[in-house]
Parts: C-alpha cells; structure tokens; sequence
C-alpha cells in the first residue's frame, strides 16, 4: 500500500498578514486585526510577529493589548478580504492535487501523495507551496508533512510554526521520539478538562497515554477513549476530500450585541433574527432538525454567567417561526434577568428535508415551505436585508447592521 502525504498548510497569523500584504502603512509595525471596541467586539483576532513580541496573544482584550504596546497599529477586520485570499489559496493549492480539504479560514489540507513523485521530495513540493502562496498573496504558510492528517497537524502546530523554514515532517517512526515527550493536552482532541481526568489518571505526556492499556480507556471512556489512544499512537484513517467538510451535524449562529440588552422584549426580537438565519442555512442544505439549543452569555466580565438549554421541537422543521415558538418560553425559563451580551441559536438532530413524517398537527408544513422558498430567493438576489420582519425595524433588531457583515465583521 503506497505511503500517504499529507500536508496540512497553515497560514501565520492569517489576517494581520493579510492586512500588511494589502495594506502597506502597517509593515514593519506591531499590528493586530480587531474588532470595533464601541461595538463591545474589541477582541483581538490576529497578531502579527511583532506584536506577539509583545507578549500580545489572539483572543484578549484590545484595551489589554494597548496597555502592552501603546504605539500598537489597530485594523479593523475585512472579512470578505480575508475569504477572498483563503478561496484564492485554495486554488493554489489545488495545482497540485485534487484532494484539498479547507479546515478553517487559515488552514488547509492537501493530501499529494499522488504528486509527490513529480518532486525531489515531499519536502521540496512543501517549500514550492510556500513560495507560490507567498508570491501570490503576501502570506506566510507553515507546512506541517504527516503519513496522516493527525501528524500533519501535529507537525504544523507543534514544530512547523517554531522553525524558521515553517517546514516539518513528522512520519510515524519519530511519533516515539518527537511526539511521546510532548504534554497530553498537546494532543489533537484532548481539552483542558479531559486533561485533568488524564492527569488523574497519573498521564500527564502522550507517550503514556499511548502506552496505557487500550482496555482501561475504553472502559473509562468508550469509542472517544480508543479514538485518543489512536491519536497518541500516530494512527488516523480519515480521508482529506472537500466533501468531509459539507456534512454538518448541526446548525448554529450567534451573536455578540452590541449593548446589553435586558428587555425581554428586545431579545426576542434576537432571538427571531438568529432562527431566521439558521433557518435559512437550513434551507439551503435542504435539512430539517428536531431539537434546538438556546445559548446566552451574561454581559458581566467580573461575574460570568451563562446556560446552555435545549428542547425537541415539535416536529422536525427548517421554518423559523417554529423555531422561534419553541426558543423563546426556553430562553425566558433559563434566564436570570440580568444583562446578556451574547445569544446563540442552534438547530440539532439533522435530517433530510426531502423525507417528512406527517402528523396531524402540522398541517400547513406546505405553505412553510412556499414561505421559506420564497424568503430565500427574495435574499439571494437582493440580500439579506431586503426582506425583514417587522419586529428587526426596531431599534433592537441587527439585520440590517448585520448584513454588512461576514462572520460578525465587516467586509
């Protein structure tokens, strides 16, 4: 059986990189890509080198970041940007193989174990990439080179990203030497509380959780249990092909508002305009969902609260009123009236629009699907803010702020 090659391409510090190639006046400055802080989304996504040398780190706090460099370069995020370059690597990529699998909007696999042989070696097929992404978009790619894409993602973040080249292989006879010393939650798939139950356990290196007995993790943990005693030993079957990223076992949107909002009233109004877009991504992969899930973040920082709930529906549905019905009277029992900044909607438990279980209370199912139909094209020819529901005109709905938006930042 022919050795695979794998390469998982990873894009340093994607969007400040992307700004600096596009927008020369911040070269050779401490940058960062931020959110709007007036509009409560001062986060900082991205950081160029420099500012890291700062000890400036993704996720924090703007106002937290100044305090460390104060001459520190600040843009605002342009999405549509960003997606524009990842679709254009994208292409790059696909020069050399067919199987190129996007991970997120900075990271992408290539599987090119069927090209391979048209170079030297992996290695310099590796370097060939880096430098078409480079010339072509102003970015830099850390390779990480894996028999599999679990060592090609360990390779990329664990060794690519500190060598100089941005280049390391990692094969399946260096998992013992390079891999083992490393901590557990270095592991792809162990989280900060799976690493304590480890830790509990007396594992604390993923050299000792590849030597414990298969059967003791199982027993503690099922399929998951065999999946990271996999992981740890180097092994991973999954294939890279587009379509592993099409299949979506839920459907989700939330957003950050951009001032407390304690009005129940108000939230509503939230609350409507999250199952409208997940109800018309629904739409568009032609599913239905039987169970949703209502998020809230409480806009307090010194006393964080949130919950988690969800509810069958009553029937399985795409239709964003039904989903409204069911979120609301959740929303309100779970909630503890103080200020939330964060709601999120998420549709579960997916299956095919095209099938429907009838039943006797769900008798204009019809006409729902003509309304939705029609929403859809109205949205897609004209936009989304082009046919809104009443309750978005007022001053709490976020339509039309959002349609200006990809991914909750501007274009």
């Amino acid at each position: 059986m022919k050795k695979r090659q794998i390469l998982l391409i990873d894009m340093e510090s994607f969007y400040a990189s992307v700004e600096k190639s596009f927008y020369p006046h911040s070269r050779g400055k401490p940058t960062v890509v931020s959110g709007d802080p007036e509009r409560r989304s001062g986060v900082i996504l991205a950081a160029c080198p420099i500012a890291k040398e700062y000890g400036i780190k993704t996720a924090e706090r703007l106002w937290e970041a100044q305090q460390k460099c104060p001459h520190l370069v600040i843009v605002k995020p342009k999405m549509q940007t960003y997606v524009d370059v990842s679709t254009h690597i994208t292409t790059i990529l696909q020069r050399y193989s067919d199987l190129v699998e996007p991970y997120s909007i900075d990271e992408q696999f290539v599987d090119v174990t069927h090209t391979v042989h048209l170079f030297a070696s992996v290695g310099e097929l590796a370097k060939k990439l880096q430098q078409e992404i480079r010339m072509e978009t102003g970015v830099f790619a850390r390779v990480g080179i894996g028999e599999n894409k679990l060592l090609a993602k360990m390779a990329c973040d664990h060794f690519a990203k500190k060598n100089e080249s941005g280049l390391f292989e990692l094969t399946y006879d260096k998992v013992a030497t390079t891999l083992w010393p490393l901590p557990v939650d270095a592991l792809f798939g162990v989280s900060t509380r799976m690493r304590q139950h480890f830790h509990n356990m007396g594992i604390r290196t993923i050299g000792q959780l590849a030597n414990t007995p298969l059967a003791r993790l199982k027993k503690k943990w099922g399929i998951p249990g065999h999946v990271l005693w996999e992981s740890a030993n180097g092994f991973d079957e999954s294939p890279v092909h587009f379509k592993s990223i099409q299949g979506e076992k839920a459907i989700g949107h939330a957003m950050t508002l951009p001032r407390d909002y304690q009005n129940f009233e108000e939230i509503k109004v939230i609350l409507l305009e999250l199952c409208e877009e997940v109800s018309q991504r629904a739409r568009k992969q032609q599913l239905v969902g039987e169970t949703i899930k209502v998020f809230a973040k409480g806009a307090s920082y010194e006393t964080p609260n949130s919950f988690l709930r969800q509810k069958p529906l009553h029937a399985a549905t795409n239709y964003s009123l039904d989903l409204h019905e069911v979120a609301v009277p959740l929303f309100h029992q779970f909630w503890n009236q103080e200020p939330v900044r964060q709601i999120g909607i998420t549709l579960t438990k997916l299956s095919s629009a095209s099938e429907r279980q009838l039943t006797l209370f769900d008798h204009d199912w019809e006409q729902k699907e003509r309304i939705g139909a029609c929403m859809d094209l109205i949205h897609s020819r004209y936009g989304k803010a082009s046919l809104v529901r009443a309750s978005s005109l007022t001053k709490a709905g976020q339509v039309f702020e959002r349609a200006k938006k990809i991914g909750g930042h501007y274009k």
